[in-house]
C-alpha cells in the first residue's frame, strides 16, 4: 500500500536508505534532517513524502516543486528496500508520486539520476515513460555525472 509518510515512519526509512549503502553518513544525516522538516511542516506544497507500506515501511519517495517554475515538480528520491526489489513496488511507487503530483497541479515531472555504469535507475525511468534531457558531466563527483529525465504529466498549456 502506498501512503503518504509519517512521522513514525522515520526510523524505518532511514534504515532502508542506509542498507542502500547510496548514502554517506552525512548524506544519512542530510535525509533525516529533510524528511523531520518536511513532515514538522506537513505542507504538500512545499515538497511530499510517500511511503510503501508492507506491515511497515518497505520504500519511499521524496518529490518537491521546482522554485520559479510553473507546475515543474523534481522526484527527489525514490526507494526500494533491496529484499523488496525486482516485484513492481518501485514503478507502483513512482505511479502514485505522478499522481500526486497531478493533484498538486504539477505538469510535470523531472527527475535527476547518476551516470554511473553501475546505476541502473536510467532504464527504470526510460521503461516507465521518460526522456533523457541532459547530462551535467562531473555533477555528484569527478566521474559521476548527473543525467537528467523528464515526464509531461499534463498537456503544456
Amino acid at each position: 500500500m502506498i501512503r503518504p509518510t509519517i512521522p513514525d515512519d522515520t526510523t524505518a526509512l532511514i534504515a532502508i536508505a542506509r542498507a542502500s549503502d547510496l548514502f554517506s553518513p552525512e548524506l544519512l544525516a542530510v535525509l533525516g534532517q529533510m524528511l523531520a522538516a518536511s513532515l514538522a511542516a506537513g505542507d504538500g506544497e512545499a515538497g511530499f513524502w510517500l511511503t510503501d507500506d508492507d506491515h511497515g515501511p518497505v520504500g519511499m519517495a521524496y518529490c518537491e516543486p521546482e522554485r520559479m517554475t510553473l507546475g515543474t515538480w523534481n522526484l527527489q528520491l525514490i526507494m526500494i528496500q533491496r529484499d523488496r526489489q525486482d516485484q513492481g513496488r518501485s514503478t507502483q511507487l513512482l505511479r502514485a508520486v505522478e499522481q500526486a503530483v497531478m493533484t498538486h497541479q504539477g505538469r510535470m515531472l523531472i527527475v535527476e539520476t547518476s551516470g554511473l555504469p553501475e546505476f541502473g535507475g536510467r532504464a527504470f525511468y526510460t521503461q516507465a515513460g521518460y526522456e533523457a534531457e541532459g547530462r551535467i558531466r562531473d555533477f555528484y563527483a569527478a566521474g559521476d555525472d548527473k543525467v537528467i529525465f523528464r515526464k509531461v504529466l499534463t498537456p503544456l498549456i
